[in-house]
C-alpha cells in the first residue's frame, strides 16, 4: 500500500505544479482573463480521467499504483473537478439519476456557499 500512497503523493505534486505554472502562465500574459487557466485545466483534466478511466476498465491489469498516481494524484492536483464529473457521470450509468442531479447541485451550490461564507469569515 505504501507504493500506491507514493504514487498518488507523486501524480498530486506534479499536477498541482502543472496547474500552478499554467495559472502563472496565464496570469502573465492575460491578467484580465486570469478564470481561464482554471477552465483549461478542468476541462483538460475532464478529458483525460474519463479516456483514461475507461482505458483502465478495459485493461485491468494495470498496477493500482499506476492507476491511483495517475487519476487520483495527477488529475487530482491538477483538478478536482474531473474527479466530481467521472463521479457524477458513474452514478448516471448506475441508474442513480436522483442522486447525480442532486450531487451535482449540491456541489456546486453548496461549494459557492461554503467559498462565500469563508470569505465572509474573514471579513468578521
Amino acid at each position: 500500500m505504501i507504493g500506491v500512497t507514493l504514487a498518488v503523493a507523486a501524480g498530486g505534486a506534479l499536477g498541482c505544479l502543472l496547474r500552478f505554472a499554467a495559472s502563472n502562465w496565464v496570469s502573465a500574459h492575460w491578467p484580465q482573463h486570469f478564470y481561464a487557466a482554471t477552465l483549461a485545466v478542468n476541462i483538460a483534466g475532464c478529458l483525460l480521467i474519463g479516456y483514461l478511466y475507461g482505458q483502465f476498465l478495459l485493461r485491468p491489469e494495470v498496477p493500482l499504483a499506476l492507476r491511483a498516481g495517475v487519476i487520483v494524484g495527477f488529475l487530482g492536483g491538477l483538478t478536482t473537478f474531473s474527479s466530481f464529473s467521472l463521479d457524477t457521470l458513474r452514478l448516471l450509468e448506475s441508474g442513480q439519476a436522483p442522486l447525480a442531479f442532486g450531487y451535482l447541485a449540491l456541489s456546486v451550490l453548496g461549494g459557492l456557499l461554503a467559498t462565500w461564507a469563508g470569505l465572509t469569515l474573514t471579513k468578521l
